[in-house]
């Protein structure tokens, strides 16, 4: 996977960066006062989808949950007529990741980010790292028994995003999630938590 995850970089930014070079793009949000002319603007608010596919394992438990996800962000840029772009994130996920281990089953139903963002930008093209808290919830199985937690922890990762029309840009990103652990009664007691990467692709629409 991580190969997979590489492969698919090299092509983006080999991609991309041929198209940032053409100095006449007006792709995406609208000029501020703040950029040259001719320069693309990341700066403003943006709403967006993505779906992608995590796998992880759980903490004192032999169970490795994987399955695709898929969910909604939004965020805000900003950027004061340098390459350099700051701004923050949110989104909320839904995951089919579980796994089941003799008599125990856990799955990641659910989970979400809140994080900044800080990049640099060659045009339509935004190379950007990631981090801040993650929250989630965590459920066992084990012999009809069901027992679920939600707990916070943190996220870092990395990506890149491409303007290609009018307001709109796509993105592939990579993310590590730590949810912290719990004393889970169906595994006798043991503090379980899930730890797990995720790659993902999106595409936002600027306002």
């Amino acid at each position: 996977m991580t190969r997979l995850v590489a492969r698919a970089l090299a092509l983006i930014v080999a991609g991309w960066t041929t198209s940032a070079a053409s100095a006449d793009l007006n792709y995406g949000s609208p000029y501020t006062v703040y950029q040259p002319l001719n320069a693309y603007s990341w700066a403003g608010p943006y709403l967006g989808g993505n779906v992608g596919y995590g796998w992880g394992s759980v903490e004192n438990n032999p169970t490795k949950p994987s399955g695709f996800v898929g969910g909604v962000q939004a965020g805000y840029n900003f950027q004061n007529g340098s390459p350099w772009v700051f701004g923050f994130e949110a989104d909320i996920q839904g995951t089919t990741a579980d796994d089941r281990f003799a008599p125990w089953k856990f799955s990641n139903p659910w989970f979400g980010t809140v994080r900044g963002r800080a990049g640099y930008a060659v045009n339509n093209v935004l190379f950007y790292a990631t981090g801040g808290l993650a929250f989630g919830e965590l459920r066992g199985e084990t012999f009809g028994m069901t027992e679920s937690h939600t707990n916070a922890g943190f996220t870092v990762g990395a990506g890149a995003e491409m303007g290609f029309a009018p307001h709109w840009s796509a993105k592939i990103e990579y993310l590590y999630v730590d949810l912290a652990n719990s004393n889970f009664t169906v595994t006798g007691g043991a503090s379980n938590g899930y730890s797990f990467s995720l790659v993902r692709a999106g595409i936002n629409y600027h306002f």
